[in-house]
């Protein structure tokens, strides 16, 4: 079953742009394709602009964004994306994330250009109308950018929050229980820690107690946890971490030679100079000897399908 994401058109090869081409993204449709379901939007075709179109962009209008034509500054498209949001939001509630187009007036999530009425660029702190308003009505969805995908880290975070909020989808979203979602967590743990260590405590502590509150409120307020934990981007130090924290399962289970083999491994690792896929196929062809289902269903060993590679390449930190 393939994971369902919201999806830019125009990065699948549709002709949609406004200026009737494409922005098609490989890495979407010839790698991640294998295993997600795209759900694609081209907001600006969905209320009418049609193709090929004039440009549009973010003008900054009484201290107010609004998404403005280049040519026609009386064409104010604002609120027309806003609602397509709304209607986008209703229809895919379903949707594990999300990939929007970057630098575009309905779609960037990040960093798009903003102008004053003066047609003089004022700085790049804003969001295209409809993934601004998409963002909000579902905080909840792992969002990224086609052109940051392009990053290491970026990306490997991103697919992570993605896997993990379809597990959390097919396994606990609408029959929870206080043992479901313990369990579910265990498999967790030290993916978390890898990430972001205050969440690490800060879950746990909320899951001391789960009987404060109704079970659904508090499984909603566990994956937002979760989700925020792992939106920060798993570094070496923390990767090391929790390498580290799963070696000492071996203390008495494997030889002098082996433990100082896998040492010097997780060293190389934490110095950058081999990727975390050589240290962890050691500790995890050590630990899988053990008898102990907590440690071989620890998602820090697979967040994803192993066959992208993501975690073939040596983190920048």
């Amino acid at each position: 079953m393939k994971i369902p994401i919201g999806v830019s058109q125009c990065l699948l090869g549709d002709p949609v742009r406004f200026d009737g081409g494409h922005k098609r993204n490989r890495y979407l449709t010839d790698v991640l394709s294998n295993f997600i379901e795209f759900r694609p939007v081209c907001p600006e075709v969905a209320i009418g602009l049609g193709i090929p179109r004039k440009p549009i962009r973010l003008i900054v209008i009484n201290g107010q964004d609004r998404i403005r034509g280049v040519e026609n500054p009386d064409l104010d498209v604002t609120d027309a994306l806003v609602q397509q949001a709304e209607v986008a939001a209703e229809s895919m509630p379903e949707i594990c994330g999300y990939v929007f187009m970057q630098n575009s007036p309905s779609c960037a999530a990040y960093g798009l250009k903003r102008y004053g009425a003066n047609g003089y660029s004022i700085d790049s702190n804003g969001r295209g109308a409809y993934a601004k308003r998409f963002m909000e009505l579902m905080p909840l969805i792992p969002v990224e950018e086609a052109g940051r995908l392009t990053d290491a880290g970026l990306r490997e975070n991103f697919i992570a929050r993605v896997f993990a909020l379809h597990d959390w989808r097919k396994n606990l979203e609408h029959n929870p229980t206080p043992k479901k979602i313990i369990e579910f967590y265990s498999r967790y743990k030290y993916q978390v820690m890898a990430h972001h260590i205050p969440s690490y405590f800060a879950i746990g502590k909320f899951l001391a107690n789960l009987t404060a509150r109704p079970i659904q409120e508090i499984n909603q307020h566990f994956i937002h946890l979760l989700m925020t934990a792992l939106s920060h981007r798993a570094s070496r130090k923390g990767n090391t971490n929790a390498l580290m924290h799963l070696r000492g399962y071996l203390k008495s289970h494997i030889t002098k030679l082996e433990k100082e083999e896998l040492g010097h491994l997780i060293e190389s690792y934490s110095k950058g100079t081999v990727p975390l896929v050589v240290p962890l196929t050691l500790l995890k062809h050590h630990l899988m000897t053990l008898d102990n289902p907590y440690l071989k269903n620890q998602t820090f060993w697979s967040p994803y399908p192993e066959v992208l590679g993501l975690r073939n390449e040596v983190l920048s930190v």
